[in-house]
């Protein structure tokens, strides 16, 4: 059996991660909020949306939009890689019919004292020309077939924060 997903040693900093597109239907905004126990009304109740909160539509909420960074993460790194930061800022909704397409790039490569390697990667979710999501995140990868960040208990697993401006 080959080994799942990338190690540390095969990233550098500039990497381009792999796009993700994704199509958005009336159904994904409304199973996103309900899986997240959201049940504000914008989230599934079009006149609502439209009327109360001034949208063109129902639209995607804040737990659903962290889903989907967590996937394209580990859509990219692979079942070992152990996401130790993700911070990420709305600026326009996304609504049914949207194609959100994501783009990420290896910001920064190190390994820290616990000798467990990270990656910090820059993130943007874009539907049509506009941005409408920045995240950063920090995952850790492992550094040999036989290490898996999972596996990593006490001081051998410290996410430790990075300065956010």
């Amino acid at each position: 059996m080959s080994w799942p997903g990338i190690r540390f040693e095969q990233i550098e900093v500039g990497d381009e991660l792999p796009e993700l597109r994704v199509e958005v239907t009336p159904s994904t905004v409304v199973l996103g909020a309900l899986a997240s126990r959201d049940w504000r009304p914008m989230h599934h109740d079009k006149d609502f949306a439209q009327n109360r909160n001034g949208t063109r539509h129902i639209f995607i909420n804040t737990p659903h939009n962290a889903a989907y960074f967590e996937r394209y993460l580990t859509d990219w790194a692979g079942p070992l890689a152990r996401i130790g930061r993700i911070q990420f800022r709305m600026q326009d909704s996304v609504f049914p019919g949207d194609t959100m397409v994501f783009r990420g790039r290896v910001e920064k490569v190190e390994v820290d004292d616990a000798d467990c390697g990270w990656v910090e990667v820059a993130i943007l979710l874009s539907v049509q020309d506009r941005v409408t999501t920045q995240c950063s995140a920090r995952v850790a990868l492992p550094r040999a077939e036989d290490d898996n960040p999972w596996r990593r208990r006490g001081e051998a697993w410290r996410p430790a924060p990075t300065a956010t401006p």
